[in-house]
């Protein structure tokens, strides 16, 4: 019964190494149409018709010519807008809307794709579907909570008789902190907010790893947890100590997060395919699911009407895959403080 979809399974890590090579070509920023329109807009503060309200600021937020109270509202420069990324924004959709007259397809522009900004937000339909996953991750969280806590029996202790509440708990909070990151991030992406969004979204997935070994080899004694954890643990904090103090690069860091993605896909399906669970069937449909959001994310093509691409997708997907994922979740403490409560019997 497992050999099948763990063949499949393993098809999908063969495409994501064929899909993760040559997937991170940047032509935009070097065509000289696209500098020379930048370097008359910093002048004008003006591309075509379209003239930017933040060429009368300095790089500071201060007004150039003008009363204090016309400085950048506190709200707005977190963000960073300023001259220069307002007429990067006008050129690149000035050029693509050449391109596409032409004839051409689009191209990226300093490594990513163009999107069009939608009430001040950079990818509007990915922020969007980042708070909708967060708000699943906080339903599926309490959900599992009131049931653990509320609804099965407890120990005389007021402890819970399901060995693996305290990871779940974590996982929860760990997946609500990234989904909180990706918005913000995706809202607009300067480097602090991307920082943050890449070592949420790695601590996230360290700690799906440690959880799908723990559970999936029945680890429970403390001291095993720990000597199963510390690498893992190690690896993760070393990755994203490189990426925020040494060089945020954004090729290796999709590499580590696929390699763990796999390897916990991998585990998972064995272990669905060798265990009586009760629930194996909802664990089949997350493994095999989350095998094909990964092939989304990976899967590289340029925004529809610049506002939704693979990676927006990848965030629609995700949401039904977060409600199984809590429904499993449930299940199995139900499925184990059930057969502790049998055994004590």
């Amino acid at each position: 019964m497992a050999r099948s979809p763990l063949h499949l399974i393993l098809l999908f890590v063969w495409l994501l190494v064929l899909l993760m090579d040559g997937v991170y070509a940047s032509d935009g920023d070097a065509d000289p149409i696209y500098k020379t329109c930048v370097e008359q807009c910093e002048k004008t503060g003006c591309v075509g018709g379209k003239c930017s309200q933040h060429c009368k600021f300095s790089s500071d937020g201060k007004p150039e010519g003008g009363p204090w109270y016309l400085q950048e509202p506190l709200y707005l420069q977190w963000k960073q807008w300023d001259c220069r990324s307002d007429c990067q924004y006008h050129c690149m959709l000035a050029r693509e809307e050449e391109r596409e007259k032409l004839g051409g397809k689009p191209v990226k522009y300093h490594g990513k794709w163009l999107f069009r900004r939608a009430y001040g937000f950079q990818e509007p339909v990915s922020v969007a579907l980042s708070a909708l996953n967060l708000a699943f991750q906080f339903h599926g969280w309490v959900s599992f909570f009131i049931l653990i806590y509320y609804k099965l029996p407890l120990t005389p202790s007021k402890k819970t008789y399901y060995e693996y509440t305290g990871l779940w708990n974590i996982y929860g909070i760990l997946s609500m902190n990234s989904w909180f990151w990706s918005a913000v991030f995706h809202s607009r992406d300067v480097e602090l907010t991307e920082k943050l969004h890449c070592s949420s979204a790695v601590a996230l997935l360290g700690f799906s790893l440690i959880l799908a070994i723990q559970r999936a080899f029945s680890v429970r004694n403390e001291a095993s947890r720990v000597m199963v954890s510390t690498p893992v643990i190690a690896f993760v904090t070393t990755h994203i100590l490189y990426l925020n103090c040494y060089n945020l690069d954004y090729g290796l860091n999709i590499k580590v997060c696929v390699a763990m993605g796999v390897a916990q896909l991998l585990i998972w399906a064995v272990w669905a395919g060798v265990t009586h669970h009760p629930s194996w069937s909802k664990l089949w449909v997350a493994v095999v699911g989350g095998g094909l959001v990964m092939l989304l994310e990976i899967y590289d093509f340029p925004p529809y009407h610049g506002f939704v691409d693979s990676h927006a997708l990848w965030h629609a997907t995700t949401i039904p895959l977060t409600y199984l994922w809590w429904s499993f979740a449930k299940d199995d403490a139900e499925f184990r403080t059930s057969s502790f409560l049998k055994k004590a019997k």
